[in-house]
This record gives structure tokens, C-alpha cells and sequence, in this order.
């Protein structure tokens, strides 16, 4: 087994990053709480890489932050290498998360955390705060109504109990579940989709939806509109555009059902 408790690979524009504490269910205990960030800000900085993809070492996704660690003395409940706004830094590039087990209380705030994600059949929410007696502190009272509305994530909170992946996938949790062998297969499939993508356009799209988040309405529209204005007004290749929708006519051809 790997000393190394964040694993990372690369293949086809694609990075992969595995937390890798199996034994403690990827717990995250310190190293963990330093070594994730890092990982992201490497992935985020190179030209190799137009997808990130978090996931965990069978048979957990992460059980959240190490409690027993802290009791230890070994960590903090929130690490210092952590931002103050959720648990990863600041990044242009998709990161998509894939569940391949139990997301629990400080887990589910990283898939949170993610743009979107997939599960395997076998992975199970739950936050589990008010049972061990903490307090959320990387979005989870913001992200979880976003992605559930607001009285499921109550529910979730107030009882602290799993939700398995098919209850997820009908709450809208996460965008899809797929046999457990399927889900990094799956989940590379569509980080290919969106590396076949203008990279400028997707991460300027990402941080739109980031942007809109916290805004209402009619600044979301305005911001919207005024990011589009000064996307057209940048030189473009004609050519490559005209490449680019011929492409786009091909696959709704070949995608029809």
C-alpha cells in the first residue's frame, strides 16, 4: 500500500486525484487536509490537465474529518490548509466528483464542493455534525439546500441519517449513479466530453455559475449579460468557430436516441 494518503495520475488531459487512507475509511486527517489542496492547485496550474476528478480508495469516498486525530492532538477541526471559503483553493478547471462510497459529514462537504458528481451504486450520504457534536464549517448549510432544497437538507442535518445513492440521484444530489466497476470508467467519459470543449469557454462558464450564486436574480442576469458582451468582443478564430459548430451538428447527430 501507498504511504502517500492523496494519490494523483494523469491520462488523457484528465487528472485523478484518490484520497488513500482505505484503512481509516479516508478519513481526513491532517496530511490529508494539506496534501488535497495541493494536489488541486498542481492540477489547476498545469497545461497537461483540462479535467480534475476527486475520488476515494475503496471502499469509502471519505468519512470526513479524522475525529479520532483531533482527540489525539493531531489536527484541528478545520486545517489551516484549508481555504476559509470550502476546502479546496481557488481553481478555473472542472473537478467532478466521484462517489464510490460513503460521503460523510466533512466527505459530503467535499463532494459538495464539487461541480458536479457521479456515484456508484454502493455510495451513501449523510452529515453527521449534530451527531458527533460539530458544526459544519465548508458550506454544507449553503451547498446541501442548493443541491437537495432546503427542508431535505434539514432532514438530512437534524437526524443525521444516510441517504443511499438512488434516493440521492431522486433528490438531486448527484447528476447520476452507475454500477460500482462503471464508475471511474463513466466519469472519465465525460470528463472527455469536456475536454473536447473550448477550455476557455467552459472555465469562463464555471466561474459564471460561481458568480451567479450568491446574487439575485436580476444580478445574475446583468452579470450574465456583461460577460457575454465582453466574450464577443475578443478576437475570435472564424475558422475554428465554424470547425467547432460543425462538430457540435455532427454529435447531436450521433447522440440522437
Amino acid at each position: 500500500m501507498s504511504d502517500d494518503v492523496v494519490l494523483t495520475t494523469v491520462h488523457d488531459r484528465v487528472g485523478v486525484i484518490t484520497l488513500n487512507r482505505p484503512e481509516k475509511r479516508n478519513a481526513l486527517n491532517r496530511a490529508v487536509q494539506k496534501a488535497l489542496p495541493e494536489a488541486i492547485r498542481t492540477f489547476d496550474a498545469d497545461d497537461a490537465v483540462d479535467v480534475m476528478v476527486l475520488t476515494g480508495a475503496d471502499p469509502a469516498f471519505s468519512a470526513g474529518v479524522d475525529l479520532k486525530d483531533i482527540a489525539a492532538g493531531g489536527s484541528d477541526l478545520v486545517s489551516p490548509h484549508v481555504t476559509q471559503r470550502g476546502p479546496f483553493p481557488p481553481h478555473a478547471k472542472p473537478l467532478i466528483g466521484a462517489i464510490n462510497g460513503v460521503a460523510v459529514t466533512g466527505g459530503l462537504e467535499l463532494a459538495l464542493n464539487c461541480d458536479f458528481l457521479v456515484a456508484s451504486e454502493l455510495a451513501r450520504f449523510a452529515d453527521t455534525h449534530a451527531r458527533v457534536g460539530i458544526l459544519p464549517g465548508w458550506g454544507l448549510t449553503v451547498l446541501l439546500p442548493q443541491a437537495v432544497g432546503i427542508r431535505r437538507a434539514r432532514q438530512m442535518s437534524a437526524t443525521g441519517n444516510y441517504v443511499d445513492a438512488a434516493t440521492a440521484l431522486a433528490w438531486g444530489l448527484v447528476n447520476e449513479v452507475v454500477p460500482h466497476e462503471d464508475l471511474l470508467p463513466r466519469v472519465r467519459a465525460l470528463a472527455a466530453d469536456i475536454v473536447s470543449n473550448d477550455q476557455a469557454a467552459v472555465r469562463r462558464l464555471l466561474a459564471s455559475y460561481a458568480e451567479t450564486a450568491g446574487t439575485t436574480l436580476d444580478e445574475g442576469w446583468e452579470i450574465e449579460r456583461r460577460v457575454s458582451h465582453e466574450w464577443l468582443a475578443r478576437e475570435h478564430d472564424a475558422g475554428e468557430v465554424e470547425r467547432r459548430r460543425e462538430g457540435v451538428i455532427a454529435r447531436g447527430r450521433s447522440q440522437r436516441s
